[in-house]
């Protein structure tokens, strides 16, 4: 029998003062695979097992001079304590045998005279005993080594999840603040585009700005979807920009005083303002309603004269914000508001839509309300530097060469008041900035 943790056969001591009991003892392991070692004496046994500590069965004899048999037992134990103890003992005495079980650790203790076939099976069962017990000690031992190495591939994977966790939120946040970029870069090209049309026309610096703020909160008030509201900013800020193909002259003349060749010509600036950006897939959509805009409610309008819920909704709002900014006039006129949305009530059902009028009340109220004049304030000219967060603009901002920098009732804030600074260095005014401050 090999023990399975050294692949070798399980060694036997057997520790008898009687000569013909070792060698009887011997003849009967002869036949078995195990590879007996034989003692006269607890002493001679102890060396033995002293350089074989891989000892795996202990056979000994109670009753021996020197060292008893329980006494050898208990110094065995403690060189070698997987070993498997049995005891041979002559007497039927109880106490003995108690002592080699609790002292001495035996796993059995066989009676003198004993029963070849019986102590054969008694070691043979201890034999495999002791192999259990090594194979056991092994598979523990590498259960250990296989969980240590399951914690060091635990810590390396938590390692390198953390890691390629960090990287990924680095990226993330690299990928966002690019987007935030493309976002802004795209808005301010927008801005840039819708100012394209306010340098050709003085009469106009302001007004694609002011349609698109009563726009959006029109569509905000309406409850519309955030893409959706974006998509009709845009386009309120681009609605416009179809007139740069029209002649000087024709932009000057009021629509009652156009020939019908010079209306003709006038009425295509809505088709080519949404030719001018249909090459841009994300203003598409914006393009749809830069070209119905115009179109009326009833259907008179153009340039398809679409008519009631087939004009697209962004155009309607944006059709209504664009007359509410033309009636108005000066935003410092007396009632001019009221005036403004007069004009446009009075169209309701023809040239407006009826069901939007009250989101375009309150969105017009609100977005010029700020720049109606009071009298508690005082119109000031500073220099940019003297600018600070609050103050609103009250006359339109212009760069040496004539761009429009900010627009006449906007309130100030840290962000813009640098972008004027800026632009002063780069394109210096003759003139500061005018504000309203309060007395």
């Amino acid at each position: 029998m090999k023990s399975v943790e050294t692949g070798t056969t399980v060694k036997v001591l057997v520790v008898d003062d009687e000569e013909n009991i070792l060698r009887a003892i011997s003849r009967l392991l002869m036949d078995e695979d195990l590879d007996v070692m034989t003692a006269t004496s607890g002493e001679e046994a102890l060396r033995i097992l002293g350089s074989n500590r891989d000892v795996g069965l202990i056979v000994s004899d109670q009753r021996m001079p020197g060292l008893t048999g329980v006494d050898f037992l208990e110094k065995a134990r403690e060189i070698a304590p997987d070993t498997i103890r049995i005891m041979l003992t002559g007497y039927a005495d109880v106490n003995a045998a108690i002592d080699a079980i609790n002292r001495g650790g035996a796993y059995r203790y066989v009676a003198k005279p004993w029963k070849d076939e019986e102590l054969v099976q008694i070691i043979r069962e201890a034999a495999q005993r002791f192999c259990l017990i090594q194979e056991n000690r092994r598979l523990s031992e590498m259960l250990r080594q296989k969980n240590e190495e399951l914690r060091n591939w635990n810590a390396q994977l938590e390692f390198f999840v953390q890691k390629q966790t960090r990287e990924i939120q680095k990226n993330n946040e690299e990928l966002q603040l690019l987007n935030k970029r493309l976002k802004q870069n795209f808005q301010n090209s927008i801005i840039a585009f819708s100012g394209l049309i306010e340098l050709r026309d003085s009469a106009v610096r302001n007004h694609s700005r002011n349609v698109a703020e009563v726009s959006r909160k029109a569509a905000e008030s309406l409850g519309l979807p955030g893409a959706e509201i974006e998509t009709i900013t845009v386009a309120s800020l681009l609605h416009d920009i179809g007139k740069i193909g029209i002649p000087d002259v024709l932009l000057r003349k009021e629509l009652g005083g156009m020939s019908p060749e010079e209306l003709k010509e006038y009425r295509l600036h809505p088709v080519r303002g949404q030719a001018a950006i249909d090459s841009i897939e994300d203003l598409r959509e914006a393009g749809i309603l830069i070209r119905h805009h115009h179109e009326s409610y009833d259907g008179s309008g153009f340039p398809d004269r679409l008519r009631g819920d087939r004009i697209p909704l962004g155009s309607r709002i944006i059709g209504m914000a664009d007359a509410v900014d033309k009636a108005i006039g000066s935003l410092y006129g007396d009632n001019a508001i009221q005036v403004a949305l007069k004009s446009v009530k009075d169209g309701l059902g023809s040239r407006f839509d009826p069901a939007l009028y009250r989101h375009i009340k309150a969105s017009a109220e609100e977005t010029y309300a700020e720049v109606m004049i009071k009298t508690d304030v005082v119109e000031l000219e500073l220099h940019p530097d003297n600018l600070q967060a609050g103050m609103i603009i009250s006359r339109d901002v212009y760069s040496g060469t004539g761009l429009l920098l900010l627009s006449k009732g906007l309130r100030l804030n840290e962000k813009n008041i640098q972008a004027i600074r800026r632009y002063y260095r780069i394109d210096p005014s003759r003139s500061g900035v005018f504000v309203m401050v309060k007395r």
